[in-house]
């Protein structure tokens, strides 16, 4: 899709609403007799166009994702809705009404924001990417607060509004395609142009991949790693909060937000009954500490982020498991074991393991009627397997 302007019209609208539900499998059928009425190109970019809602609508709202417009780039790279909606009200509690959204993309945190009451200067400098977010904004109704200007992010005057948010292209040199980048002077711009954007604003507020090294987040801001359904989407470099060098992380939907206390590294210790697997957000904040405290408990191994503990401390920032069993890594002996107790529905999770689950559900043939979990780990240094299954509280007396 490199024109939208054709979808735009009464024609193309038409033919979005003929195509929105049209199966990959019917694409060639639909495709056929639709082209013996309508421009053959503009049939391919409807087509195009009902597969990208379709995709988006696991990122936003179905009956936005069926309004809104996409490119491929867009679709995979835009935030979703519920992590911009969070990000939007945490801006409005700092008092913020305006806000400079430098890299907009297609536009979806510049509607998050808009839909809290902020005014939004979205700015792309694709031409097509800055079309796709100007027709997003008019089709849900937010043209009075969105303002979509095609620029160079480095060139645009920020002056006079409340807060920035930056959202640097993190793929290779192709406009906002290739492969991704993991240094952070890589962006596009580089972070270094994104924190001095920032020290200049009242507010600020800059995405970055969860994996950035702590030691690239400036002492002033404060940094948050946020998940979602427990996937780990995004770091976010936040000034002007009032919490300079403050470490966060976030767990959506809810929110909950587990902070940084400062403490040192946990203990090792032996094997408890108890295993706890913190939200890959608390592991990124590097606040497993924060979980072991709150749990009772200590690590496996100082170098494995899984918690072990004598009790059942049910937390919302970490997953509880009981351990009924474990053995130094040895397959003929899990095989054996997982035979004995009936298991055909085997979860396989890993830190600290070079064995691929798939690999390892092959080599054992779980089967049977019952169901367990099996951490690949080391303890103590040593490849351990702990087998064991989700913890459940202890019925009421």
């Amino acid at each position: 899709m490199n024109d939208l302007a054709p979808l735009l019209t009464p024609e193309g609208r038409a033919l979005l609403e003929e195509v929105r539900d049209t199966a990959p499998v019917d694409e060639l059928a639909v495709a056929t007799r639709l082209r013996r009425d309508h421009p053959a190109a503009l049939v391919s970019a409807a087509l195009g166009q009902a597969r990208l809602r379709q995709r988006a609508a696991a990122k936003f709202a179905k009956a936005d994702a069926e309004r809104m417009f996409f490119t491929p780039n867009g679709v995979e790279q835009s935030t979703r809705a519920g992590v911009a909606a969070y990000r939007a009200r945490r801006l409005t509690d700092l008092g913020v009404t305006s806000v400079a959204d430098l890299c907009c993309g297609i536009g979806g945190d510049a509607i998050a924001l808009a839909r809290a009451g902020i005014r939004v200067l979205a700015v792309d400098r694709d031409p097509l990417t800055a079309a796709v977010a100007r027709a997003n904004a008019e089709a849900l109704g937010l043209a009075d607060l969105i303002e979509v200007r095609e620029a160079d992010v480095t060139e645009v005057d920020t002056a006079g509004y409340d807060a920035v948010f930056v959202d640097p292209a993190r793929r290779g040199t192709s406009a906002r395609g290739g492969g991704r980048v993991f240094d952070p002077e890589a962006y596009s711009p580089p972070l270094s142009w994104a924190v001095s954007a920032a020290r200049r604003a009242p507010h600020a507020a800059l995405k970055i991949a969860p994996g950035v090294p702590h030691e690239a987040v400036p002492p002033e801001a404060e940094a948050e790693w946020i998940s979602d359904g427990g996937d780990v989407k995004e770091a976010v470099l936040w000034f002007g909060t009032g919490s300079p060098g403050a470490v966060r992380a976030t767990l959506l939907p809810g929110p909950r937000t587990l902070l940084g206390r400062g403490l040192p590294n946990p203990e090792v210790r032996p094997v408890g009954p108890y295993l706890y697997e913190p939200d890959g957000a608390v592991i990124r904040a590097h606040l497993v500490a924060e979980v072991a405290q709150e749990v009772g408990g200590g690590l496996l191994d100082e170098t494995i982020a899984y918690v072990t503990a004598d009790a059942l401390h049910p937390t919302p920032y970490a997953t509880a498991y009981e351990i009924t069993d474990r053995i130094p890594f040895n397959v003929k002996k899990l095989k054996a074991l997982l035979r004995e107790r009936g298991v055909g529905t085997l979860t396989v999770k890993k830190r600290g393991s070079a064995v691929e689950p798939e690999e390892l559900r092959r080599k054992v043939k779980p089967q049977g009627p019952n169901a367990a979990t099996v951490f690949l780990t080391r303890v103590a240094g040593a490849p351990t397997m702990l087998i064991g299954g989700p913890a459940r509280p202890p019925a009421a007396p």
